[in-house]
């Protein structure tokens, strides 16, 4: 499994799917139109600012809400590599791992890195590199299965390849 390497865009605590893609736009299913909408509601240049690869650091319960498969399509669309957080709504963690977008649980990284630090994470250690300060944390790697998943790109390309 790679790692990501990227610039974050820092988010509190509690941001919903709602936020994350706003309800207004579900009416289309297609990717790129999707990323042309993530988080527009927090953050209006998100989009104009997110480059491929770049990371989402937020707090606790990350993608709570609805059960939105959209949401992390979106943000995976929009070039998003990685989202680290305190903690994740579950079935926003069960549909990232679906649509093989990595995310890590990790409490010190999601409290400690700031917005516009380079980061890397090692997604087989779980390692947490904050290149700008040289800060390294231990976050939650996946087990194998799921790693499996998001290297194939999502469930159904894993259970395709199977």
């Amino acid at each position: 499994m790679q790692s990501a390497n990227g610039r974050v865009f820092k988010f509190g605590d509690n941001v919903d799917t709602d936020v994350i893609i706003p309800a207004r736009y579900l009416n289309s299913s297609d990717p790129k139109e999707l990323a042309q909408h993530c988080m527009e509601d927090i953050d209006a240049e998100f989009v104009n600012k997110v480059e491929e690869g770049d990371i989402i650091v937020a707090n606790k319960n990350f993608g709570c809400g609805s059960s939105r498969e959209h949401a992390p399509i979106a943000i995976k669309a929009a070039g998003v590599s990685c989202v680290i957080a305190d903690t994740f709504a579950r079935i926003f963690y069960r549909n990232a791992i679906n649509i093989g977008l990595p995310i890590v649980e990790c409490k010190a990284a999601a409290e400690e890195i700031s917005e516009g630090d380079q980061v890397e994470v090692d997604f087989d250690s779980g390692v947490i590199t904050d290149k700008t300060t040289g800060k390294a944390y231990q976050g939650q790697p996946f087990p194998a299965f799921m790693q499996k998943i998001i290297d194939c790109g999502g469930l159904v390309n894993y259970i395709n390849e199977k």
